[in-house]
């Protein structure tokens, strides 16, 4: 099933990175982009959990819908994460840290399943809340503000980042020590 509801809103994911990064190029004041970019994200998140919910209530899951909705959010993520290096949101170090995981443990999934071990590789609750931690972070910085008066976003999407990042590191060694087995069985 390859244009169901749970489907084309993974692929609304996937359309919005140009548009979240395109806001920070229009003619409006800095708070206007933060603000119209932060909702676009986390309404564009928030599609995520929907698309999945409603693949199971329609039962309309899908081999490429299990396929592509990871690969939406990484886009997401790590989109969202390059316009916050170039508007000194964010660290590059967090950024390559979190960019890399990215590619290495979707590499690692990818080889796993070509020798028939996805099941060492599967997805993990360390690995859920990275991407919870990420998600959260990653509006507090494009918001870059003092919301309802008292939240300083910068300071708690710093943090959380940094986070973010720690979680990164520690759910792909996670990953890499799961699928090492299966690793050495076939290096020889």
């Amino acid at each position: 099933m390859f244009l169901t509801i749970p489907t084309v809103m993974t692929w609304t994911r996937i359309v919005a990175i140009p548009l979240i990064v395109g806001i920070f190029y229009l003619d409006m004041t800095p708070a206007s982009r933060n603000l119209i970019a932060t909702v676009m994200f986390v309404v564009f998140a928030a599609t995520d959990w929907l698309d999945g919910f409603l693949a199971r209530k329609l039962n309309q899951t899908s081999s490429f819908g299990a396929f592509l909705d990871p690969v939406a959010d990484k886009f997401l993520v790590c989109a969202s994460l390059l316009v916050l290096v170039h508007l000194q949101r964010a660290d590059v170090f967090v950024a390559l840290i979190i960019i890399g995981r990215e590619i290495a443990i979707s590499a690692l999934r990818e080889w796993m399943a070509l020798i028939g071990a996805t099941k060492s590789v599967a997805v993990h609750m360390l690995g859920k809340i990275k991407t919870t931690v990420q998600m959260i972070a990653i509006p507090f910085l494009l918001f870059d503000g003092i919301l309802f008066g008292v939240i300083n976003t910068n300071v708690w999407g710093t943090w959380l980042i940094w986070l973010s990042a720690i979680l990164t590191v520690w759910s792909m060694v996670y990953y890499l020590k799961k699928a090492i087995p299966e690793i050495r069985a076939r290096a020889k």
